[in-house]
């Protein structure tokens, strides 16, 4: 499998409002860093073991349990990283089919950022079209233990336009 690499900000980390610089550069360049090279180590790891002949799976332990435990939760971290960070450094202002699927299912904007600001507040968790990442490490720096005013700010600076990218690529995708 090729090696995964850090992707880049489409924005500079002292732009966007309510989320710091220094919040940015920490979660970017160390945590999600962290998980693009794990994903990297247990990839490397997994090819090492298979080659080796000694691949053995064990629903209670084996080394190679272990290890597909390990990628999965890497590249999860990879994965919802990856989002959260695309789809920030816009204006906030909802647009696009998305704007409308979300009024229709939720009946307004107000309604759907409502209902996701409480799940942010509730949870840890992602809708795989828009993740807010509401693990302290995204927020602390800048609000302290104040997650809904982090949560305002998310929102203040997403990208609608990536957002209806990822909307039309996942309307149409089924389980």
């Amino acid at each position: 499998m090729p090696k995964r690499e850090l992707k880049p900000l489409k924005y500079k980390p002292d732009s966007l409002k309510g989320i710091s610089q220094k919040t940015v550069e920490i979660h970017h360049g160390k945590l999600y860093a962290g998980y693009v090279s794990k994903s990297n180590e247990i990839s490397e790891k997994l090819g090492e073991l298979r080659r080796s002949g000694k691949a053995e799976g064990n629903q209670t332990y084996s080394e190679l349990r272990g290890l597909k435990l390990g990628e999965t939760f890497a590249i999860n971290g990879v994965y919802l990283h990856e989002n959260y960070f695309g789809i920030l450094g816009g204006d906030g202002v909802p647009r696009g089919e998305i704007k409308k699927a979300i009024e229709k299912k939720w009946g307004s904007m107000e309604e759907f950022q409502s209902y996701f600001s409480a799940c942010g507040m509730a949870a840890r968790g992602a809708i795989p079209i828009i993740a807010m990442d509401v693990y302290e490490h995204s927020y602390f720096i800048d609000t302290g233990s104040d997650r809904a005013a982090y949560i305002k700010a998310f929102f203040e600076n997403l990208n609608w336009d990536k957002i209806e990218e990822l909307y039309q690529k996942a309307k149409n995708y089924e389980l």
